[in-house]
């Protein structure tokens, strides 16, 4: 048996791999759609990345399809619609959208929706997404530039999007003894948002659904999908990476409150850093060229960071000046075009911050296939990938991942 899953953005998706990889599969994970199904070998789990979390959704929806034209190709049977544990998205879309035309695809009428991950403390209670000990209404996601998050409830978030109808199966029944919860995914119409508070509830969930071709959340779930797959062999503590001998860099566009802490305590322990400010790239007062001089001259224990981490306050007049859009898509040129050029100036250890900026990141590195290496936090793992003959390290890190020592982690892991 093969799972099949589509990420909505590169950081879940090696995410969801590591998830996989801790459940034993052997994972592939291909950014984009492949021409062909040559380089999945015998993996057990095929997961294709893609940057569709905040594209229109018509165009969310013709992407996704296409992916799951290639992993039934690649002879998975069942599949995987992957995307934030914060639930991210607008009344319009994508996870409803999306999630519809994978459901009418594979000619399913019932599906469920779990995107909880207890390890970094995102759970599902009653159909409340929590982060922390708060409600995700109440939490920083409510001020997210480009999905704010102001209503904790899934149950009434997701019905707007979708045509099918929305329910929830409790906790209770989550927990319920003998086939309590079989039954009740058996007997679900349309789409249920399932609770969640531990792992032992995600593998619960994930043997229940064990019929359903068709399983969305976040990357926790993987971890009861994983657990319905025949392994030869645990794939817990995944082995040592070893980079080619070259430079290191971090590269942030992600605004949460998250990274914000990662980037000040690696300032504190000596990391140079510099903030990119958009109005400079607009002028061209900031070009690549200077970006790259910095990070290549910088000296300290730390590599140095390029970010564009600011408060919401600042991130709002930006938005205002230049456009939402506009200049979101302004920073992530210009940090892929500084990963680029710093690539092929010699560095081969890249941490880049922030889902967006992965995307850009990883398609100017021209990394198509990443394997997954040890974990830096919950969620969050070293890969490699191989480009002319270097093998480049890269962590991508979801913008909400990790703990405020997150970066010192990472560079001790590479020793």
């Amino acid at each position: 048996m093969r799972i099949g899953a589509i990420a909505d953005d590169l950081t879940g998706a090696t995410d969801l791999g590591l998830m996989l990889a801790r459940g034993g599969l052997r994972v592939v994970q291909c950014v984009g759609v492949p021409a062909s199904t040559a380089a999945i070998g015998d993996a057990q789990a095929i997961i294709v990345a893609l940057k569709t979390r905040t594209v229109p959704a018509s165009e969310a929806v013709a992407r996704s399809l296409e992916a799951l034209r290639f992993l039934e190709a690649a002879g998975a049977e069942r599949f995987l619609f992957k995307y934030c544990s914060t639930f991210d998205s607008t009344d319009e879309g994508n996870i409803g959208p999306v999630t519809d035309a994978l459901m009418e695809a594979l000619g399913e009428r019932r599906s469920i929706a779990c995107p909880a991950m207890p390890a970094n403390g995102r759970t599902i209670y009653q159909g409340h997404l929590f982060v922390g000990s708060s409600l995700l209404s109440e939490s920083s996601m409510k001020d997210h530039p480009l999905t704010p998050m102001r209503d904790a409830d899934l149950v009434r978030v997701l019905q707007r999007q979708t045509r099918h109808p929305v329910s929830l199966i409790a906790h209770e029944t989550v927990r319920g003894e003998g086939a309590t919860l079989d039954r009740a995914l058996a007997g679900i119409a349309g789409i249920a948002i399932v609770d969640a508070i531990d792992e032992d509830d995600l593998k619960r969930i994930g043997r229940a659904a064990r019929d359903m071709r068709l399983v969305t959340g976040g990357s926790g779930i993987g971890l009861g999908m994983a657990a319905t797959v025949p392994v030869e062999a645990s794939g817990e503590g995944a082995v040592a990476i070893a980079p080619s001998p070259g430079g290191a860099v971090i590269l942030a566009g992600s605004c949460s409150e998250a990274t914000r802490r990662q980037i000040a305590r690696a300032v504190e322990a000596g990391a140079p850093a510099m903030r990119i400010v958009p109005a400079s790239l607009a002028s061209g007062d900031l070009t690549v060229a200077r970006a790259m001089a910095f990070v290549q001259g910088a000296r300290g224990p730390l590599p140095a960071i390029v970010y564009s981490s600011a408060e919401p306050g600042d991130i709002a007049k930006v938005q205002q000046a230049l456009g939402r859009e506009a200049a979101g898509a302004l920073i992530e040129r210009f940090l892929a075009d500084v990963a680029r050029g710093l690539l092929e100036g010699g560095t081969t250890r890249f941490i880049v911050a922030g889902g967006e900026t992965s995307g850009a990141i990883t398609h100017a590195l021209a990394a198509d296939t990443l394997a997954i290496g040890p974990e830096i936090d919950p969620g969050v793992p070293w890969t490699t990938f191989v480009r002319e003959g270097r093998t480049i390290a890269l962590a991508l890190k979801s913008g909400n991942f990790g703990a405020d020592d997150f970066l010192l982690k990472a560079w001790d892991l590479l020793g």
